[in-house]
Formats: structure tokens, sequence, C-alpha cells
């Protein structure tokens, strides 16, 4: 097919919906195998069929990001299945907004489980196989609330700027086995991440935003799959997009 995705065996976390599921069909229908990890099994085993159904290969693997034992089983799993990883995309995320003054410590804690220690234990898992390989692409998704923090946001937003300096860390770190790396950071997208606020006030406020201005989760797939098609001596580092109407 020569768009540099075809046969490549690509791990996604956060498979189930939104973002992952999106980026998954995408990439299937351009011949990447798919790995789906995510904690609703029965999401992730229904998109395995439907994408082989359409002729792909697909493999679903219940996975919680905050446990690193269930990142490193779906990575090896892959590895197991389809013989090695090409590609590593870190795309579990929450997004429960409140003012701090409410000290919703509980969901601070769940939002630095899944955003920060997520990613880490995705890379974590991938890195050994990539490094023997002395091959791979680990993609990362932080936000433009990563780069532009809003009242109300500050902890999403402390989490998605770790994942910024986390990726900038790990690109210097993995040159000498031509690995590649890449951070996306959308805007408001059409997803359930803002199903995961749990102050009311909050929550409806978001929601009218995003009926606003979210744009389709596919255009997420497509800045990934522009990333991943390069040839091997290009890499894409970063990638900033939003709505075309959204400002801030």
């Amino acid at each position: 097919m020569g768009n540099n995705i075809a046969g490549k065996v690509v791990v996604i976390t956060g498979a189930s919906s939104g973002l992952g599921e999106a980026t998954a069909r995408h990439l299937s229908a351009q011949g990447a195998y798919v790995v789906l990890g995510a904690r609703r099994l029965e999401r992730i085993t229904a998109l395995a069929e439907s994408l082989s159904r359409g002729g792909g290969r697909a493999l679903a693997v219940a996975t919680d990001v905050t446990r690193a034992e269930e990142v490193k089983a779906l990575v090896d799993q892959a590895v197991s299945t389809f013989g090695r990883i090409d590609v590593m995309i870190n795309n579990a995320g929450l997004m429960p907004h409140s003012p701090l003054e409410r000290l919703k410590i509980e969901d601070w804690d769940q939002t630095i489980d899944v955003n920060i220690k997520g990613v880490l234990y995705g890379i974590a898992a991938a890195l050994p196989h990539m490094i023997q390989q002395k091959s791979g692409h680990i993609i990362n998704v932080s936000s433009v609330a990563g780069h532009k923090v809003r009242p109300g946001s500050t902890v999403y937003a402390a989490t998605k700027s770790a994942v910024l300096a986390l990726s900038e860390g790990l690109r210097q770190e993995v040159k000498p086995y031509d690995i590649r790396t890449t951070v996306v950071s959308p805007g408001a997208l059409d997803t359930e991440l803002p199903n995961s606020i749990t102050e009311a006030d909050v929550a409806g406020q978001i929601q009218k935003f995003y009926q606003e201005f979210a744009i389709p989760a596919d255009s997420f797939a497509r800045a990934v799959a522009f990333a991943i098609s390069q040839p091997a001596e290009v890499d894409i580092n970063e990638i900033l997009f939003r709505p075309t109407r959204q400002e801030g």
C-alpha cells in the first residue's frame, strides 16, 4: 500500500471509544495490525470483531492503564501475537475539571494515575521491545490544555504539561535506538472525555462548549496517521491542533 502504515503493529490504550477507537479504525483501514487496550473489554472486543470483518487484523486485551503489569501484558501479547510492536499510542485519559478550592482529591489522584502514570507505564512496556528492535514509534497524547491553563482545568492541565515534558525527555533519550516520538495536543474533539467531569455545574459548561466547538475524533486519527506514515528518517515530534473556531 506504500503508506508506511500497512503491516505495522500498533498498540492503542483507551481504545474503547473516542480518539482511540477512531484511530484504530483509521489505521486498520490503512493496513495496520491494531492491538486494543481498555477496561471495557466488551467494547474493544466488538471493535476488534468489526475490524476483522472488514478485512483487518485486530486483538482486544482488557487493560487498566493505572496498573503497570496490565499495560506490560497488553504490549507483550501484541508482540507474542504479531512478532513485534511498531507503534505505542498512549491515549487513555481523564478530564475531571473542577476548581482547586473544591478539593476533589480523589479526582486529582485518578487524573494523575491515568494521564501521567498511564503514559509512563505504556513507555515502560514498549521501550524494551523497541530498543531490542532498534526501531519503533511512541505517540503520547497531551492536549491544548498542556499549553494553555484555564481556571478549573488546573490539575488536568498539569498532567498534560507533564506529558509534554515526558515526551521531550523521551525523544532525546531514544535517539541511539532509532525510535521516533510524537506528542499530539488536540483541542475540543467529540469524545466521551467530558463525561469524566464529576462536578455537575462544570460538566454543564464543558458540555455546552464541546457542543459548540468540538470536531470529529477522526481529525486526531488523521494527525496520528500523518506522523506514522513519514519515512523512518523523519520524526514528527509534536502536533498541536484545534477546531478552527476554538479560540483558547
